[in-house]
């Protein structure tokens, strides 16, 4: 049944293969439910209803990715949007957290109407060809960075920015020795190589001290309770010119965040029809929509779809069984709390590295014969670990692309929505 109903034998791959790839994602991605609610919680939110919160908006959104749109791709609360919420929104403006998550229920609904009547799609299917495969590069660089910094490979540095860090530390020496035994088994061909690579790294981060059981650990316990954080909205100060900003700066960077990480997997996982358009996906789209207007209900930051997809991706997920899988080990989750927040960032890199080398490919078919083709994909490349944003690479991408047509004269390349899209991110970067 689960066969016919995502045409998994037709899309060429095999149940145990959609599992584990599903599996993969959510072990890339585990870190959400530690990370989320340490952040949100500086707030003042309560920390264990945050992590409820944030396994059920990602099973919620990440099932209607499965069973609508059907595609291989898992959401959750996505990462800088909700340390925008928590520092610049609460922390920075000093608005009450329940001010954010009536911006973030705001954000689902216009999300949601947005997609409904198609807009989000337009955006998507407007961004030209050799762009859509620089967004699957750009992505690689910024995947494989955050997986180095997340081990500790690499530093801030304020002389700098960034250097190599202390190669004596276990988190790094887990890292490194993760992404070599990963290596080892993609180059031996060895079914679920990422899988097995964090499950390596982990016990290795055991046995290095980088991570630790849990004390008094229950083996199955409840999850904590949401009603502290339960559609707590404040609605008294929605027609604001704070409201308006923060609004905005929510849609602008999941908007960009999303369209960019469904556009670059997708192309990664040669999922993209003739013209370079993915398929269903204004399916894809209303998922996200869902999770974040739930999500703000159940009193978490916008959701989004996750760049980390790729790892299951890589292992072959190519259907909606891959997302089921991933939502039901969410659901697993909130019963296994400490043994999944136990892997640490350490444990994950590898996967996140080698993840980052297989989206290199797509550079092969991006036109650098062309300078205003080759320009926007290079800046669109580089700037989203430069910037720490896939939105931002976009950014620059689609701007350099749309002044490099005009000035050549080659107006007729672009299209109506890609200037309206352009003149939006001149306003965002100048007024907002």
């Amino acid at each position: 049944m689960l066969d016919k109903f995502f045409n998994i034998t037709k899309l060429g791959s095999t149940l145990r293969t959609e599992v584990v790839a599903g599996i993969t994602t959510f072990m890339t991605m585990a870190y959400i439910l530690a990370v989320n609610p340490d952040i949100l919680s500086a707030t003042g939110m309560d920390k264990g209803a945050v992590f409820t919160a944030t396994a059920i908006s990602a099973i919620i959104a990440t099932l209607v990715m499965a069973l609508v749109a059907k595609l291989p791709f898992a959401l959750a609360p996505g990462m800088g949007l909700n340390a925008f919420f928590a520092f610049t929104v609460v922390l920075g403006m000093r608005y009450s957290w329940q001010f954010a998550l009536t911006a973030v229920f705001l954000e689902g609904i216009i999300f949601l109407l947005l997609t409904a009547f198609n807009i989000r799609e337009l955006i998507v299917n407007s961004i030209p060809l050799n762009l859509k495969h620089s967004v699957s590069v750009g992505i690689g660089l910024f995947i494989a960075f955050i997986g180095l910094k997340g081990a500790g490979v690499i530093v801030d540095n304020p002389a700098t920015l960034v250097s190599l860090g202390d190669m004596k530390s276990p988190s790094v020496i887990v890292g490194l020795v993760g992404i070599l035994v990963t290596g080892v088994l993609f180059a031996r061909n060895v079914k679920g190589s990422l899988l097995i690579g964090i499950l390596f790294s982990t016990i290795l981060a055991l046995i290095l001290g980088v991570t630790h059981m849990p004390e008094n650990y229950k083996f199955v316990s409840l999850p904590p309770s949401v009603s502290p954080i339960f559609f707590q909205f404040d609605f008294s100060q929605i027609f604001t010119i704070d409201m308006a900003i923060v609004l905005f700066t929510f849609l602008f960077v999941d908007m960009f965040d999303t369209v960019g990480t469904l556009v670059g997997v997708a192309s990664k996982a040669d999922m993209l029809d003739k013209d370079g358009r993915v398929p269903r996906v204004k399916q894809a789209l209303f998922a996200d929509a869902v999770g974040t207007f739930f999500g703000s209900i159940l009193g978490t930051s916008t959701v989004t779809t996750y760049v980390e997809s790729a790892a299951g991706v890589s292992e072959g997920g190519k259907t909606g069984m891959t997302a089921l899988t991933t939502a039901g080990m969410f659901a697993l989750a909130l019963l296994f709390a400490p043994v999944f927040i136990m892997i640490p960032s350490a444990a994950t890199a590898p996967a996140l590295v080698i993840v980052g080398l297989f989206m290199m490919s797509p550079i092969l078919k991006v036109d650098l014969n062309d300078f205003t083709e080759a320009v926007p994909a290079f800046l669109c490349i580089i700037m989203m670990p430069l910037t720490f944003s896939i939105a931002d690479g976009i950014v620059f991408g689609m701007l350099s692309y749309v002044t490099l047509k005009l000035l050549t004269g080659r107006y007729k390349e672009i299209s109506p929505v890609m200037i309206v899209i352009v003149v939006l991110f001149i306003i965002k970067f100048y007024f907002a």
